[in-house]
């Protein structure tokens, strides 16, 4: 993804992790959810790259990291982050995290015990049940779906990624989050990585929400058909001093709906709440 670089590599249990690191100020690192990659922050990313060292990578499995056949489930991704973490030297980082993301952070946090400055929720996978239907039958069958001729992979993953943005999202902004699914290897990712969603990571960290110890906000489309934003509101409920944010007119893709209400929140979270 040349007009997306991410110009660095950290090796993780033998598996290549691709990163950047832009900018200077306070740490902040943004982590993507699935079926995406770092891309998602494509129009938000950028603009603290003058006031922050923004931090941002892809997840093992997905986009231009490795994709192999391994374990690539959320139960080896918060070993990742807290992993790259350290790599990067942060201690106390402010984190933004979307959907896996979400789950992600959560379970660094509260199972590897890192330690961020503040955390931003977005529509993230933490309460189950969730996955959407989609998500829910090609669990049941992997191996017809990988297996699938390459004409059809092209039709399901772009109409797969679209379930995840309100609006009518032309096919070349869409193109960047279809091409990692593409191909032999990507296609095979893609549904290895659903195969091994299992709510068992969720279940292992939902009822430590309220021991979270940092600021934190939540924002949620308000139109989100993957997870319902009553999801965000029962999470807000569950973590001590909490903001949430509906976002309106964005659905689970806020960061390609909505990507002002995302700097917005951020802009006030970063730069008033958390400094004051």
């Amino acid at each position: 993804m040349t007009h997306w670089p991410l110009d660095q590599v950290y090796n993780f249990d033998g598996y290549p992790i691709r990163y950047a690191v832009q900018g200077d100020g306070p740490s902040l690192v943004f982590v993507h959810g699935t079926p995406f990659s770092s891309y998602v922050w494509h129009r938000i990313a950028p603009l603290f790259f003058t006031t922050h060292k923004v931090h941002y990578f892809d997840l093992l499995g997905y986009g231009q990291s490795a994709q192999p056949d391994a374990d690539v489930s959320l139960g080896v991704q918060n070993r990742l982050f807290a992993r790259l973490l350290e790599h990067w030297g942060l201690d106390c980082p402010d984190v933004v995290a979307h959907d896996f993301g979400g789950a992600t952070a959560l379970r660094a946090h509260l199972l590897d015990g890192k330690d961020y400055r503040s955390l931003t929720l977005i529509d993230p996978v933490a309460l189950s049940p969730w996955g959407s239907p989609f998500v829910q039958h090609v669990r049941q069958h992997e191996a017809a779906f990988s297996g699938l001729p390459d004409y059809i992979q092209r039709a399901i993953v772009p109409a797969y990624i679209r379930g995840a943005i309100k609006r009518d999202i032309p096919d070349a902004e869409l193109a960047p989050y279809v091409q990692p699914w593409l191909g032999e290897t990507g296609q095979a990712a893609l549904y290895r990585q659903i195969a091994q969603m299992d709510e068992c990571y969720t279940h292992q960290v939902q009822d430590l929400y309220p021991q979270v110890r940092c600021p934190t906000q939540i924002l949620w489309g308000e139109d989100d058909q993957w997870i319902p934003i009553e999801r965000g509101r029962a999470l807000h409920n569950m973590i001590p001093g909490a903001q949430f944010h509906p976002v309106p007119n964005a659905g689970h893709l806020v960061q390609e709906d909505a990507p002002e209400a995302v700097v917005a929140a951020l802009l006030r979270f970063l730069l008033v709440h958390v400094q004051t």
